[in-house]
């Protein structure tokens, strides 16, 4: 009994308590998301420009047959604007949820790498305002002597589609 129990704790070599993220670089600062919900990195190519969309959502692009929003992570964290380079990329993200399927893209300076983080290394953030935009952050942790972010995709695609449901209902 005691051995299938620790077993069940090993899922795909890792322990059950540990997930892996990607991480990627924007202002200097690195975050990562969990990699189940990555669907795809593509280098950067202009989107299909969308009127009266917020100015963080770049605008879409078709993928393979489906529409995908495109966020400017930076501008949507209120980070200085930067240039897109050789090295921006865009991370395709998909979250299953109770209203369905959600796919967006997000536009950030650089892929970093990708670490298996203990559940119980992450730390919560502190509680510095009660704006949204610390809503998505599901905690921090150091790796190599650096302090990483994690978000919650399931938030950051949530308050993607509030602020452009937001959007539509003022204009």
């Amino acid at each position: 009994m005691a051995e299938v129990a620790a077993e069940s704790l090993v899922v795909e070599g890792h322990l059950a308590d540990e997930q892996q993220y990607l991480t990627f670089i924007m202002s200097g600062e690195e975050y990562g998301v969990d990699i189940l919900a990555v669907q795809e990195i593509r280098g950067w190519e202009a989107p299909t420009l969308i009127p009266n969309s917020p100015p963080f959502i770049r605008g879409v692009i078709n993928l393979r047959g489906t529409i995908v929003p495109i966020m400017d992570l930076r501008l949507r964290f209120g980070l200085t604007e930067a240039d897109y380079t050789a090295t921006t990329v865009v991370i395709i993200l998909k979250f299953d949820s109770d209203k369905g399927e959600r796919v967006l893209g997000i536009v950030v300076d650089a892929v970093s790498d990708v670490y298996t983080i203990a559940d119980t290394e992450a730390r919560k953030p502190p509680e510095l305002t009660e704006d949204e935009n610390s809503d998505f952050i599901k905690g921090l942790v150091n790796v190599s002597e650096k302090m990483v972010i994690l978000l919650d995709v399931e938030q950051l695609l949530d308050l993607h589609l509030q602020v452009l449901s937001e959007q539509v209902i003022t204009d």
